[in-house]
Order: structure tokens, then sequence, then C-alpha cells
């Protein structure tokens, strides 16, 4: 496992303080990139993250790379593991928000799914879990419904009421339009087991890549930088045991800690202060949620994966 460490949110929690002691993870430190990448990044400040990426130590045999990457802040770095894949892969993609805007700058946490849709090797990206926002008025907000119209992206809300929209998007697998309403195929009132078989015999690929941003889990179960949505963490671990038992998984990142404001100019500070809920709603016993989280993430991959 490997501990990339933007923002120290990980270092400080003692399931990960436990792994490092142990030699079981290795932590690349990138503390000083940390505040220059979060919520987005200059197309320069990305390579220098790349190629810092390439010097940790090289991962061998035929279980899957994992890597911790603190808050969900730092979720449009995915693309740079993505971007090592050799082989045609799906990509899982647990996230509350759609993180599929067009209008931000292309290094955005808001916008990296774009970026990994155009990646050779990425042959569907399928997002579960949004409760957000970003599903009310899609096309206004600058949604991806085009990736969504041709298939490459297929998007399962965990609960959102249908969403507005303009023109032809047809039916996918994770909506159907009726007029100008997408009509959502909410992952709360299905079987979740039975989606979940019906969803990886659907993948076009047996290589899956899954990436996992903890602002997707309800606040029972994360405390995170972002609004929170309403999976529970039963869901999220029963999903990654149906996948590693049926899919060969090439690697899984995690963001979605919680970290303190730090930002390397005012309008990250500004955006931050608008698009996030404030920081301070969360108490010390509440951020613990993470590394209990976290704990059981581990424990699962050390299970699954030994």
């Amino acid at each position: 496992m490997n501990i990339l460490d933007l923002d120290h949110s990980l270092t400080a929690q003692a399931p990960i303080a436990r792994l490092l002691e142990s030699g079981r993870a290795k932590r690349l430190d990138l503390l000083d990139l940390g505040p220059k990448l979060r919520l987005w990044s200059s197309e320069k400040n990305y390579r220098r993250f790349s190629e810092r990426l390439r010097e940790r130590s090289r991962h061998t045999g035929p279980q899957p790379e994992i890597f911790f990457m603190g808050s969900g802040d730092y979720h449009h770095l995915t693309p740079a593991l993505l971007a090592e894949i050799t082989e045609p892969v799906s990509l899982i993609h647990f996230d509350n928000h759609p993180d599929w805007v067009r209008f931000a700058p292309r290094r955005h946490c808001g916008s990296w799914v774009n970026r990994a849709l155009k990646l050779p090797n990425i042959k569907r990206i399928i997002t579960l879990g949004p409760c957000s926002d970003d599903l009310h008025n899609p096309q206004l907000r600058g949604g991806n419904l085009g990736a969504l119209k041709r298939g490459d992206l297929q998007l399962f809300p965990w609960q959102h009421p249908p969403s507005q929209v303009w023109g032809l998007i047809g039916d996918g697998a994770g909506h159907q339009q009726l007029e100008n309403m997408l009509h959502w195929r909410n992952l709360a009132d299905l079987d979740w087991p039975v989606f979940l078989k019906q969803m990886i015999e659907s993948l076009p690929t047996e290589a899956v890549w899954i990436t996992i941003d903890k602002d997707v889990l309800a606040s029972e179960d994360a405390a995170t930088n972002w609004d929170q949505g309403g999976m529970r963490l039963t869901h999220l671990l029963q999903a990654l045991r149906a996948l590693a038992a049926s899919k060969r998984i090439l690697g899984i990142d995690v963001c979605g800690e919680f970290a303190q404001p730090a930002f390397s100019n005012a309008l990250k500070r500004w955006e931050a202060k608008s698009d996030q809920p404030p920081p301070d709603r969360w108490s010390e016993d509440d951020l613990l949620r993470n590394a209990a989280t976290n704990q059981a993430l581990i424990s699962l991959f050390e299970e699954l994966f030994p």
C-alpha cells in the first residue's frame, strides 16, 4: 500500500500509522506539493506530481496497487495513477459527486472524470453513489452528458430526483429519459447484491480499477471536506468483495479524508469556502470515523489481497 502524504490527514490516523510502522505501507512525502495540487492544479504541478509518483517503489506481483491520497480535494490525481495502465480497464468510481464538470480547469477535482475518459485504456467509467446537487440541472452545471449519451460513462445515484435536461440524451444503464427529465436508477431503491452482480457482468473488461471518494458514504461512516452521500460502509465493502471475486483488480485509490484548509492561493481559498460546507462542522469525535472506516478498508484489502 502507498500513503501519498499530501495534507497530513492520513499519517495522523492510528490505522495508517500502524501500517507504516509495520512496513506494510510506504509513505511518499508530497507535503510540499499538497497546497499547489489541492482542488485543482496547473499542468506544471501535475507533471511534478507524476514525476514524484514514479519515484515510489515499483509494484510487482499480481495483487493490486493500493493508494491512500488524503482529502477528496485531490481526486483529480487519479488519472496520473491510471496513466500507467497498459491494458483495457473499467473504472469503478464511488463518489457523492459525478466529477464530470466541463467548465472547470482540466486538472480539477470536479472535472477529472473527463480526463480519465480520454485515456486510451479506459473503456468505461461507472460512477456509483452521487446524491449531490451536481445532478440538479446538470447541463447548466457543466455536466458531461455527452459521455452519458455515448455510454462511455454510466451513472447510478444513491438517491436523487429526476434531472431536467434539454435535448435528447436517451436511455442508459443508470437512467431513463422521459421527455425533458432523466429518471435515475437510484441504488437506494435496488437490491444491492443483485445490482452488483448485474453491473459486474456488464463490464466490458476483465481488468478493473476502483477509485473511492469517501464522501460517497453517509456521515455515520465518514467526515470529509465535502457534503456526504447516503451509501453505508457495509455497501461499499460488499461491492469491493464482489468486484474482487469476479474481476482482476489492477489498483485501488482512496481519498476523502478531512484535511484542514491549506491552499496555495486566494482563489482556491475562495472556491473552497464557496463550494464546501464549513470545516468546523465536524467535532474531533466525528473525525474518528475516518480512521475506523480506513481500518475496515485496510482489513478487507489485506484479506482479499494477501
